[in-house]
């Protein structure tokens, strides 16, 4: 057996190019998914945009005042057509950061935290529309991708990116050249083709995310159960619990207590007043002790 078949010295595991096909599966199938669109978009695009394009961008005033809410998600897939840049840097980005990213999380949390991250950033997009700012239309993956780059910045600050492939900068900084940009754009109030909300809209959500320790699949998981119940009080009709009353006791007839004593005493005074006037002038009070009376000798008979 040569050294090369013994336990100790085998190599265990998928090759490197093995690796690097299992590894970022998430990623890959968004990249995919952003190439293919970009493709569709260019197939159908038009002097007003386009039929993919007009359908997913994410526009301000179809969201607010249609309840067209899907392009709320559905614009980062979107990029500019006339712009190739766009969709290259967007994605090779996507894929230096978020590989490590995704094998960090697993695949299902990395792809929750993409297309919320992708949400959000739309929504902050729209919010500040709604306060004044004059462009109502929007696409690219650059917010999403921005909370991606931040939340690897967080996890590996100090690792080193070539800059213009030659100027070696940690990501920590770049991630806070971007971002500062992005703020002091949005602050000064400066004309710019750039979303700059939609980018500040995923960092902040990437810093909420990594201080809080969020896991989002475990918070749907935790609100899914809590969210059927309330459904199902909400739905279901309200029943009363029917409970039988208790019956009235019974209660025995109790016979009443006969003063034996006083019913004598008031017979004798019937039988001399009858002596005296005759049974026929007895009142009906009379006749009733008498017959009190009577009852009485009848029970000590028996």
């Amino acid at each position: 057996m040569g050294i090369n078949d013994r336990d100790y010295v085998r190599r265990e595991g998928p090759s490197f190019l093995g690796s690097f096909a299992e590894r970022g599966m998430i990623c890959k199938w968004l990249i995919g998914i952003n190439v293919v669109v970009f493709v569709l978009q260019l197939l159908t695009s038009d002097s007003e945009g386009g039929l993919v394009t007009n359908a997913l961008v994410l526009n301000a005033d179809r969201v607010v005042f249609h309840g067209e809410i899907w392009r709320l998600l559905t614009y980062a897939f979107l990029h500019d057509t006339g712009n190739i840049f766009h969709l290259l840097f967007n994605m090779l980005f996507l894929w230096w950061f978020g590989s490590d990213v995704e094998d960090m999380y697993g695949p299902r949390e990395f792809l929750a935290f993409y297309l919320v991250s992708a949400v959000l950033g739309g929504v902050a997009f729209t919010a500040a529309y709604l306060l004044g700012s004059p462009s109502n239309l929007c696409l690219g993956a650059s917010g999403a991708v921005t909370a991606v780059l931040v939340l690897y910045a967080f996890h590996y600050p100090r690792r080193i990116i070539y800059v213009f492939m030659f100027l070696p900068v940690p990501i920590w900084l770049f991630a806070l050249i971007l971002v500062g940009r992005d703020a002091y754009t949005l602050l000064s109030r400066q004309a710019s083709m750039v979303a700059v909300t939609v980018h500040l809209g995923g960092a902040a959500f990437a810093f909420v995310y990594y201080k809080q320790q969020l896991r989002i699949i475990s918070l749907f998981q935790g609100l899914w159960p809590s969210f059927l119940a309330t459904r199902r009080r909400l739905v279901r009709p309200h029943l009363r619990v029917y409970r039988e009353e208790a019956p009235e006791p019974i209660r025995a007839a109790v016979a009443p207590v006969i003063d034996e004593d006083r019913i004598k005493v008031e017979m004798d005074v019937v039988l001399e007043k009858m002596s005296r006037v005759g049974r026929e002038n007895l009142t009906e009070n009379d006749l009733n002790v008498l017959r009190r009376a009577s009852e009485i000798l009848r029970r000590r008979r028996t």
